[in-house]
């Protein structure tokens, strides 16, 4: 069976488990992105599904702040939050319609190039204390790519209700 993956990413389909990991978490970084290829910046902040308050441009805010909520701690770094507060938990979606689509697409990349950059110097058996929980890196490499997957899966549909746009 062949896959293909187009302009994103090819994660190996043999390696060791850190490349196999950074594989699969590049390329669905890529596609999130490659689902918002081609629109407009007013397009991104579209709610095109009645039922749900997603758009697109929501899917990028929360992402860069789940990258950060994970990855940020385990390196070491405070977090602060970008969209979401206290007093609005969900700001990363609901602060769509007046965001700087602009600025909060460069905002991911730059978020992910710096993780990315950063997690290269650390090992997947390293751990993170959190609250009295621990992590290794390597379970949060797997919730991260899990994350990917099911908000990419929304992506399919938005990009598809908004464009007609279909694909993997």
């Amino acid at each position: 069976m062949s896959y293909d993956f187009g302009d994103r990413p090819r994660p190996p389909f043999v390696g060791d488990e850190r490349e196999v990991l950074d594989g699969w978490l590049d390329f669905h970084r890529a596609t999130l992105l490659m689902k918002c290829e081609g629109l407009t910046l007013e397009q991104l902040k579209v709610r095109p599904l009645r039922t749900s308050r997603l758009t697109l441009l929501g899917l990028v805010r929360h992402l860069t702040e789940v990258e950060r909520g994970w990855f940020l701690p385990f390196l070491g770094e405070p977090v602060t939050e970008l969209y979401c507060t206290e007093a609005d938990p969900d700001g990363d979606f609901h602060g769509v319609p007046h965001a700087d689509a602009e600025a909060d697409l460069a905002r991911y990349g730059e978020t992910v190039d710096t993780i990315s950059d950063r997690l290269r110097r650390h090992r997947l058996d390293e751990v993170e204390e959190d609250g009295g929980t621990s992590y290794n890196l390597r379970w949060i490499f797997t919730h991260m790519v899990e994350e990917y997957a099911r908000h990419n899966g929304h992506a399919d549909l938005l990009r598809e209700a908004i464009d007609g746009t279909r694909g993997e």
